[in-house]
């Protein structure tokens, strides 16, 4: 690592490890196009001793850094000085302890925990991501941004790149994404592209635009963004009372926040402010489940960092060759070639991690019941509950460990999903409207309190 630098960007392939400082914009390695990661020298940062100590600043939430529950814990993610730290107030968000869903599912009285990220200010877990990338686009004077994106990436990017003052350009599939999470790229200013394609086609498409006009990216493709989503695995240790949990269970699609949570996870250890790493789950929906076929059936593993780039290659061909497009009414998720597979690898390999999943019936019904017992969220996020009943079922998981289960989204983003589970008798779960005269005596009759 060079002297003097905190914080250095280094290439994922160990064939490779090129380094590069947090000074250049890169989005993938630019000597052998593998991904880039953000690694500290520990000697130069004056990290506190325990974890507790991060929780003092709850008294100076005056400071914005302090705050900021990304920020709140900056030596953890020091890779820019404070003047260039950029926060709209993300990371206040709770850990919700939910015995009556847990026991419902077959949980022990204690054990789950809800980690909500729809109460960000864009609506999800993406603005932890944000807050870091774009600080790190301050730092080298971005002025210009873009992003493909489902939704909830768009919604989040528009906002920050607001709040800087940097130009923002997003890329969207054709009927692709949740028309709320739209709503949102329009009305924080973002110019809005719609290419005819899918989540992927877009992702193809803002990576040769931003290698052409030198923009900075925003997808998660971008090391900076990981470092800001570790923060949410630090809120759930704050919640925790600083213990560590036996599992933490994430939606997939992009992979982004399941590589974050890896490394999170395996610096707390390396820096001794934990004894213990939880194991990760992480959950895919069945009509987007290229991590599930990839580690599960095709055996692709870390191995190092030395990864089988042949199975990667061999199964994208195949679904090249039927023409697959990913489809599931979990429009998050909606991923057929995660950008960050080889990081979520190595983090299933640090965090002794299982992957799995669900079907959209098993994803409503889960949402249904988390809108019942708990605080409501998006598709995607209800896929974290219905892989927990699986893993229950399987005795992956036992009923008394304990689980936090990350709810990536509020539950108005995607509100005709729900709409349509109640209305249409859709699960088991439904609970439909009823059509009543308008007369009093039929009203109490179908109100029938004492049932």
């Amino acid at each position: 690592m060079a002297k003097k630098q905190k914080a250095i960007q280094k290439c994922i392939n160990p064939d490779c490890g090129a380094e590069y400082g947090c000074g250049e914009s890169f989005f993938k390695c630019p000597k052998c196009g593998d991904l880039l990661d953000i690694q500290y020298d520990w000697d130069k940062i004056n990290v506190p001793k325990k974890l507790a100590d991060f929780g003092k600043r709850w008294a100076t939430r005056n400071e914005r850094l302090d705050f900021s529950g990304v920020w709140r814990f900056r030596e953890l993610l020091d890779f820019c000085d404070d003047k260039f730290k950029v926060t709209i107030g993300e990371g206040q968000t709770l850990l919700e302890h939910n015995d009556m869903l847990g026991e419902f599912i077959g949980m022990k009285k204690g054990c789950l925990h809800l980690q909500y990220e729809g109460l960000n200010p864009s609506g999800s877990f993406k603005d932890n991501g944000m807050a870091a990338a774009f600080s790190h686009a301050k730092m080298v004077g971005a002025k210009s941004c873009a992003c493909a994106s489902t939704g909830n990436t768009s919604a989040a990017v528009a906002l920050y790149a607001h709040h800087c003052g940097i130009k923002c350009t997003v890329f969207i599939g054709s009927g692709r994404i949740a028309f709320n999470k739209l709503s949102q790229a329009l009305d924080y200013g973002a110019k809005t592209i719609q290419i005819l394609g899918d989540f992927d086609d877009c992702m193809k498409q803002v990576q040769a635009v931003c290698t052409e006009l030198k923009l900075y990216l925003l997808n998660s493709l971008n090391p900076f963004r990981l470092e800001g989503q570790k923060a949410i695995m630090y809120r759930i240790l704050e919640g925790l009372g600083w213990n560590v949990p036996d599992w933490i269970i994430v939606p997939g699609g992009n992979l982004g926040n399941s590589s974050a949570f890896g490394k999170a996870f395996y610096e707390l250890k390396q820096l001794g402010l934990i004894n213990k790493i939880p194991r990760l789950a992480i959950i895919n929906a069945t009509g987007a489940d290229t991590l599930t076929e990839l580690v599960n059936n095709r055996k692709l593993k870390w191995n190092g960092g030395k990864v089988d780039n042949k199975i990667i290659s061999n199964f994208y061909n195949e679904l090249t060759a039927k023409k697959f497009s990913p489809h599931t009414c979990a429009s998050a998720i909606e991923i057929s070639r995660p950008v960050n597979l080889k990081k979520c690898l190595r983090a299933i390999d640090v965090c002794n991690g299982v992957v799995r999943a669900v079907s959209d019936q098993a994803i409503t019904d889960a949402k249904a019941l988390i809108g019942k017992y708990g605080l409501g969220c998006e598709p995607a996020s209800a896929a974290t509950i219905a892989g927990l009943e699986v893993l229950l079922a399987e005795k992956t998981i036992k009923p008394n460990e304990t689980v936090a289960c990350v709810l990536t989204g509020h539950c108005l983003k995607d509100p005709n999903v729900t709409v349509n589970y109640h209305k249409e008798k859709g699960g088991k779960y439904s609970n439909p409207p009823i059509e009543c005269p308008n007369d009093l005596k039929q009203i109490i009759k179908i109100m029938n309190l004492d049932e």
